[in-house]
């Protein structure tokens, strides 16, 4: 049984409760144990992943948050630079999903974080989980 460790940036309650539970879903439905933890906001999820992941006691992490353009060029950074942060800890051999949806407006965010419609937290967790899988299989 893996325990896996969800990150979450909540800025957007009611949408980060849809992505939790379609993460939690997910996990649990595969057997596995989670804790979820908060973060400011998205940038500083990779950093929250890089610190537990050094302390050893998960296995596999599922990032969770919403970003929604805004009038500013601030989307556009927040979006790229999680998402780059997020891939280099990938690359470093981390299983991890990536569930930070970014959209243009909140329609498109609540149809993405649903869980009987998109719901990119389960698959955010599904992939975490794959990963770890992967991970095993090479060693």
């Amino acid at each position: 049984m893996a325990h896996v460790l969800i990150v979450e940036a909540r800025f957007y309650e009611h949408l980060n409760d849809l992505l939790l539970a379609g993460a939690r879903a997910a996990i649990e439905e595969a057997g596995h144990s989670h804790e979820t933890i908060t973060v400011p906001g998205a940038l500083e999820i990779p950093g929250a992943v890089a610190m537990a992941a050094d302390s050893g006691r998960y296995d596999a992490f599922v990032a969770i948050g919403v970003v929604i353009r805004g009038e500013t060029y601030h989307f556009e950074i927040v979006s790229n630079e999680s998402a780059r942060g997020l891939m280099a800890l990938t690359m470093d051999g981390l299983p991890i999903g990536n569930g930070i949806i970014t959209t243009e407006n909140e329609a498109q965010a609540l149809t993405r974080a649903r869980p009987d419609e998109k719901n990119k937290g389960g698959e955010a967790a599904k992939a975490a989980l794959a990963m770890l899988a992967l991970k095993g299989r090479f060693g």
